[in-house]
C-alpha cells in the first residue's frame, strides 16, 4: 500500500549563481499550493549552512554552485543523515556525472534543458521516497551494465574525486578554486589531476578540455 504524504507546506531552497534562474525558479514553485520558498542563496557555502541549520524539505541547487561543489552538499547532508532531499540542476548529461550524483546522495538530477513540469514532478517523486532523473537521460541505461563487446569507457575508471575535479578543469576553473569548492589541499587536488590525467591519456588542461567536448560533456556554443 502507498503511504500517504503528509498534507502540508513544503519549504525549498533555491541555490544558483544566476539571480534570473532562481527567480524563476521561485516563481514556478510558489504558483503551486503545497510548496513555498523559505530562500535562496547564490553559493554552495551558504546553501549548506541554510541546509544545517533550517533544514528545508527540499534543496534545489545548481550542479556548479560557486564556493562548495553541489555533490559536496549532497554527500555531507547524505553523511549527516539530514532530512532535506536534494534536487540538482546541470546542463551535463553524461552517464558518469548522473551516478557520481546519484553516488554522493543526490534525491533528483534534473536537466536544465528540460520543461518545467519535470520539476515538480521530482518534487513529488522525491517526497514520496523515490529517486528522479530527467526522462531523457533514460535511466534503465545509465544502470544498465556494460555489454562485454562494448568499448570501455575512460572516463569509468576515474573515482567519484577524480571525476568531480576533472569536471571542474575542463569547465576552467582553476585549481586553487577547485580545492576551495572540494574543500581539499591545493596539493591533493594536483594529486587527483596527475591520477586522472594518466588514467584518461591525456597531459594538459587543452587536452581534457577537447576530450569533454569530443564527448559532449561541455558546449563549444
Amino acid at each position: 500500500m502507498v503511504p500517504i504524504r503528509e498534507p502540508k507546506t513544503y519549504s525549498i531552497l533555491l541555490a544558483d549563481d544566476l539571480t534570473l534562474v532562481r527567480e524563476g525558479l521561485a516563481a514556478l514553485c510558489d504558483a503551486q499550493p503545497h510548496f513555498k520558498v523559505m530562500g535562496q542563496c547564490s553559493e554552495g557555502v551558504v546553501a549548506l549552512r541554510i541546509i544545517e541549520t533550517q533544514k528545508p524539505d527540499i534543496a534545489v541547487l545548481d550542479l556548479n554552485l560557486p564556493d562548495l561543489f553541489a555533490l559536496e552538499i549532497a554527500r555531507r547532508v547524505k553523511e549527516a543523515r539530514l532530512p532535506t532531499r536534494i534536487v540538482v540542476l546541470s546542463t551535463r548529461k553524461d552517464r558518469k556525472t548522473v551516478v557520481e550524483a546519484l553516488r554522493a546522495g543526490v534525491n533528483a538530477f534534473l536537466l536544465k534543458s528540460g520543461p518545467s513540469n519535470q520539476l515538480l514532478e521530482a518534487f513529488d517523486q522525491i517526497l514520496d521516497g523515490g529517486i528522479y532523473v530527467s526522462p531523457s537521460l533514460e535511466l534503465d541505461k545509465i544502470f544498465s551494465p556494460s555489454t562485454k563487446n562494448s568499448p570501455e569507457d575512460p572516463l569509468e575508471s576515474l573515482s567519484a574525486r577524480e571525476y568531480q575535479v576533472f569536471t571542474l578543469l575542463v569547465d576552467g576553473i582553476r585549481a586553487k578554486e577547485i580545492a576551495a569548492r572540494l574543500e581539499l589541499s591545493p596539493k591533493t587536488v594536483d594529486t587527483y589531476r596527475a591520477s586522472l590525467m594518466r588514467k584518461l591519456d591525456i597531459h594538459d588542461v587543452a587536452g581534457l578540455v577537447k576530450f569533454a567536448i569530443h564527448r559532449e560533456l561541455i558546449s563549444t556554443h
